[in-house]
C-alpha cells in the first residue's frame, strides 16, 4: 500500500476525533486576543502526541507553536488560526456556541482540528523513519481583528521568530462554497489588502424646522456618499478587482434636531499596491466635499493586512500533495475573492500559500463565512489533515540531500 493512502486511510480511521476536536473549539469560541481556552486545549491535546516540543507564547500570549524533527536541516511551517467572531450563532446543533455573541463562524475550530490531524500523522509517520528536518506547527490567535496598535496576530509571531528558519509555509481555509473531495488554489495576489476608512462631515445643525438658519451634514453626506460608490467604476480600471463598501453611518438624536456631524466608516479592499494608493486619496477626496458645501470633515484611513499572495513553487507542492493524498480531488484554479487574511504578512515574509478546502453542507442552507448558520461537512477534516501531512513529506523528500528548495 503507498504511503499516500495509509495517510488518509489513518486520517480517516481518526475521524471521530478530528470531529471531537473540532466540536470542542466551536462549543467554547473565543474571540481575538483572548483565545486563552482554546490555546491551553489546543496545547493539551499536542502534549499527547509523541516527539513534540511544545511552546506557548511566542509573539502573543495566546499562541501555540508544536516542532517535531532534529532541528537541523529544512525547515517547514504550517499554519492555523485559533479565534472566532462576534457573532451570535443561528444554528441549534448539539456543538453550537455556549458563548452568547461568539461563534467560529469562518472555520478556524476546524483549521485548528486538522493542523492537529497533521501534527498526529506526522509524528505517526516519521516515527520509524529519519527525520532531517523540522515541522513547525503554528497555532495563530488573533487573525481576524486587530488591536489598538493596527496589527492582527501574524506581526505578533513573525517578529518573535515563530517562523524562524522556515523555508516555506503552508495554511489553509474552510471554503463553503466548494464541497468536500474539492480544493481551491491560486497563483499570486488571490485575497485583498484590507482597509478601512472613518471620515466625519460637520456643519452647524439646527432645529429641524428651521434648517435654512444652519448648514446640515446629513445633506452633505448624500454628495459624499454619491462621491464614494462613483469611485470604483469611474476612477479604477475594469480589470483591476477594488470594493468600497460603507458599512456604518451615525448621526442624530431626534427627530426634529438637525445633527452638526455625520460618521461614515466603511472597508477597503484591492489587490494591486498602486490601485490600494488610489482609493485611499480618491476617498479623501470625496469627504473633502464636505468643506466646498460650506461645512467640514476629518479623515482617518487605516491600512490593514496586505494582499495575500501565493507562492508559485509552494502552490506546486500543494497540488502534489493533493494527487497523492487522493487523485479524485477536483483541484480549482481561482482567486479567493476580496476577503482579507492575515496569512499575507508570513508571504510578504517567505514563500508560502493558502489553498481553500471544500467543505460544503448539502442540506439546503446557506451557509457562507462570516454568517450565524456557518457549518461545515466533517468529513473535509481527514482529507485536510492529510493533506497538510503529505505536503510536509514532499518537502523533506525533495529537499533531502542537497538541502536546496524545490523550484
Amino acid at each position: 500500500m503507498q504511503d499516500k493512502d495509509e495517510l488518509l486511510r489513518e486520517a480517516e480511521r481518526m475521524g471521530e476525533r478530528l470531529s471531537e476536536w473540532r466540536r470542542t473549539l466551536h462549543r467554547f469560541p473565543e474571540l481575538s486576543f483572548q483565545e486563552f481556552g482554546t490555546a491551553d486545549f489546543i496545547a493539551t491535546v499536542l502534549g499527547t502526541i509523541d516527539g513534540l516540543t511544545v511552546t506557548r507564547g511566542i509573539g502573543l500570549e495566546t499562541s501555540v507553536v508544536a516542532t517535531l524533527g532534529t532541528g537541523k536541516g529544512p525547515v517547514i511551517a504550517l499554519r492555523a488560526d485559533i479565534d472566532a467572531l462576534p457573532i451570535d450563532e443561528a444554528n441549534t446543533c448539539e456543538y453550537s456556541s455556549k458563548t452568547p455573541g461568539v461563534m467560529h463562524a469562518c472555520g478556524h475550530d476546524a483549521h485548528a482540528a486538522i493542523l492537529l490531524g497533521t501534527a498526529v500523522l506526522l509524528s505517526g509517520y516519521f516515527r520509524d523513519r529519519p527525520l532531517s528536518g523540522t515541522v513547525k506547527f503554528i497555532f495563530q490567535p488573533a487573525e481576524e481583528m486587530i488591536d489598538e496598535k493596527s496589527l492582527s496576530g501574524s506581526p505578533y509571531l513573525l517578529q518573535a521568530g515563530a517562523y524562524d528558519g522556515a523555508e516555506l509555509a503552508i495554511a489553509l481555509h474552510m471554503c463553503p462554497w466548494l464541497p468536500v473531495g474539492a480544493v481551491q488554489l491560486h497563483n499570486g495576489i488571490s485575497m485583498a489588502n484590507v482597509d478601512v476608512f472613518r471620515g466625519t462631515i460637520r456643519g452647524t445643525g439646527g432645529h429641524g424646522a428651521y434648517p435654512e438658519l444652519g448648514s446640515d451634514p446629513t445633506w452633505m453626506l448624500g454628495l459624499v456618499l454619491q462621491a464614494l460608490h462613483g469611485i470604483v467604476p469611474r476612477r479604477v480600471s475594469a480589470l483591476e478587482p477594488a470594493v468600497i463598501s460603507v458599512g456604518q453611518i451615525h448621526a442624530g438624536t431626534a427627530s426634529n434636531i438637525i445633527p452638526n456631524e455625520v460618521q461614515v466608516e466603511g472597508t477597503v479592499r484591492s489587490y494591486s499596491g498602486k490601485v490600494r494608493d488610489l482609493l485611499e486619496s480618491e476617498i479623501h477626496q470625496a469627504f473633502s466635499l464636505a468643506a466646498q458645501l460650506g461645512g467640514d470633515y476629518s479623515f482617518h484611513y487605516q491600512r490593514g493586512e496586505p494582499a495575500l499572495a501565493n507562492d508559485r513553487s509552494v502552490n506546486g507542492r500543494i497540488e502534489k500533495a493533493i494527487r497523492k493524498t487522493e487523485p479524485s480531488v477536483e483541484v480549482i484554479h481561482q482567486a479567493f475573492g476580496m476577503g482579507g487574511e492575515d496569512f499575507a504578512y508570513v508571504t510578504q515574509q517567505l514563500p508560502g500559500a493558502m489553498f481553500f478546502l471544500g467543505c460544503s453542507l448539502d442540506d439546503g442552507t446557506e451557509r457562507d463565512l462570516h454568517t450565524p448558520h456557518f457549518d461545515i461537512d466533517e468529513r473535509s477534516l481527514p482529507l485536510g489533515a492529510a493533506i497538510l501531512a503529505n505536503a510536509a513529506i514532499g518537502f523533506f523528500t525533495s529537499t533531502e540531500g542537497h538541502g536546496e528548495q524545490e523550484g
